[in-house]
């Protein structure tokens, strides 16, 4: 069967089960549109929430930009997973005991105040709006090659897909869709390894094939891949780290804390019975993510060793255009490869040297999902990859749209401006604030800044700086006012925000090799999407001294705050 068709059968069956499970959990309440009625089996929380934060940036542009980064990319690896351990160990078990909707509800009801619960608000929907971004780009990309329709075409789609079931089942829905999400995107995410890894290495597991040596050779595959590219003037792969050390910290350290700090991640800790079930969650979707995260450095190396292979073949001389393989203008269709002769010659040349290099784009974001064309795999698993990408894509799309359609009919709406209306009526301004929600997430998307991986990472510096902090002090320090966690929140997306717009001009640059000489002006070196991590000690540092100078919080905030980390064992023996 030829690879269009087969790959509309299997995005159509993947997609019919997303909308019978919409059918199936609709939402006929608040607490079941919010938190999914708050009754969730942590194992299956652990797969939701896996697949809810593996976005189109983890499945399809993270691996490209390892490729490309090579060690330098270790700080998505890292930060991106490190993020969970904090989230699991001082976020989500004390969140859940408070057993609120919404981050922004615990924000104001910690700082008193229906003005903090406001700046929170526009916080989420700031660090949320970002991120969508890249899951749009991420449904345009994989739509526009796969089912070979225009980018817009292929966005709307997904609109229509995510309007269905987000808006219909809320956090029900979402959740029961996002574990069939998972399955989807993890077998379409290994399977392509395996076989990628057994025909360079002939070790059928990709974690152990990439320390290997390739087949019927002794030398590495790491080793041949520096080889590759140093040969044609790019940074070794094994040791090129992203601009300096300093920068490394800071974007691992952002990632981190803005993973711990990301609204639609934290609010699925909401839906598990129990405060014990909340950690527990965090350990299983861990374990989930894992799966994916120790394979993709594997599948970096491996899709950059053949697409080095397939463009400068081993024998040294240059693949002529008209010879180029399939695979090259499939995607040349989409826009997203692009070659320049411009010697004249009719061979591609492909080098780090900007005026001979040929390659004119090489966009990051096509990496995984030509992997398996480019390695000549069976059509059935280039169709489950394409499907894999959209359920990654959609799955983080529809609870950040959750997120943001909550933070307005439930923390602006009801919390705030209309605190009367009944729950019906609560429920039906979150429908109508998740259809808005998905609209302006379209029209982003038709319009983003660059490749996934780059806006999401921007995101998560977002977060970082304003609610992470706010969150930690809300849980750790009684001391802690309204003013200090108003002004510390404004303090630090505000300073990130002009950082970023102040370099918005080399924010998001699709790679390493040119970005030396952008960044004299930098603050120690450390770029835009890395800045939240300052923003963060920003956040901190304004809050502790304006809560320092204001009167202290309420007898009844400080109480709150010792109870909210006592466990619920403790206080029930304290009781008798």
């Amino acid at each position: 069967m030829e690879l269009q068709t087969l790959t509309y059968i299997v995005v159509g069956i993947t997609f019919a089960i997303y909308i019978g499970i919409a059918i199936w959990a609709r939402a006929g309440s608040t607490k079941e549109f919010y938190v999914a009625g708050g009754g969730i089996h942590p194992v299956a929380n652990g797969m939701a929430t896996a697949a809810d934060w593996m976005s189109a940036a983890s499945f399809i542009s993270m691996a490209g930009l390892i490729a490309f980064m090579g060690y330098g990319g270790s700080v998505f690896l890292m930060g991106w997973t490190g993020g969970f351990v904090i989230l699991a160990m001082l976020l989500a078990p004390y969140l859940r005991k408070y057993g609120k909707f919404t981050v922004p509800e615990f924000i104001g009801d910690r700082f008193y105040s229906r003005t903090a619960r406001i700046v929170a608000v526009v916080c989420l929907i700031i660090c949320s709006v970002t991120y969508v971004i890249g899951q749009m780009k991420g449904i345009g990309v994989a739509f526009s090659r796969f089912l070979e329709v225009s980018y817009d075409t292929g966005l709307l789609v997904g609109m229509c897909i995510v309007f269905f079931y987000a808006v219909l089942g809320g956090m029900k829905g979402i959740t029961y869709t996002q574990i069939a999400q998972y399955c989807i995107l993890i077998l379409a995410y290994t399977i392509p390894a395996i076989f990628i890894s057994l025909t360079l290495t002939g070790n059928p597991l990709p974690q152990l094939g990439f320390g290997s040596t390739l087949s019927g050779s002794d030398v590495y595959l790491l080793d041949r891949l520096d080889q590759v590219v140093t040969e044609l003037g790019f940074a070794e792969y094994t040791t090129s780290v992203r601009l300096n050390t300093v920068n490394m910290f800071a974007y691992t350290l952002s990632l981190m804390i803005g993973t711990a700090g990301l609204p639609h991640v934290i609010i699925r800790f909401f839906t598990v019975p129990k405060v014990k079930d909340a950690r527990s969650s965090a350990g299983w979707a861990l374990v989930f993510i894992a799966i994916l995260y120790t394979t993709a450095p594997a599948v970096a190396g491996m899709a950059r060793l053949n697409l080095m292979n397939t463009i400068e073949p081993a024998s040294g001389e240059n693949l002529a255009y008209e010879e180029r393989p399939q695979w090259f203008k499939n995607w040349e269709k989409t826009g997203l490869l692009q070659f320049e002769d411009k010697n004249g010659d009719g061979l591609i040349q492909y080098t780090a040297n900007k005026e001979t290099n040929e390659m004119v784009k090489v966009d990051r974001d096509i990496m995984v999902l030509a992997n398996p064309e480019i390695a000549q795999l069976p059509n059935w698993v280039i169709a489950l990859v394409a499907a894999g990408g959209l359920a990654a894509a959609l799955s983080t799309a529809a609870g950040l749209l959750l997120a943001i359609s909550s933070a307005i009919s439930h923390d602006l709406l009801k919390g705030v401006f209309m605190p009367q209306i009944t729950e019906k009526q609560e429920l039906m301004a979150s429908r109508v604030a998740m259809a808005g929600a998905i609209g302006l997430a379209g029209y982003l998307g038709f319009n983003p800044p660059d490749f996934a991986a780059g806006t999401v990472a921007l995101a998560f510096g977002l977060a970082a700086s304003s609610i992470f902090p706010a969150l930690m002090m809300g849980i750790f320090s009684s001391r802690i006012n309204k003013e200090g966690a108003i002004a510390g929140m404004i303090a630090g997306i505000t300073i990130t925000l002009l950082y970023v717009f102040q370099h918005k001009g080399i924010m998001f640059v699709p790679g390493t090799e040119f970005l030396g000489d952008m960044s004299a002006n930098w603050f120690f070196g450390i770029e835009p999407n890395a800045f939240g991590a300052i923003g963060a000690v920003v956040n901190f540092a304004v809050a502790f001294g304006v809560s320092r100078m204001t009167q202290e919080p309420p007898q009844h905030i400080q109480e709150l705050v010792e109870h909210i980390r006592v466990p619920s064992g403790v206080e029930q023996a304290q009781d008798h």
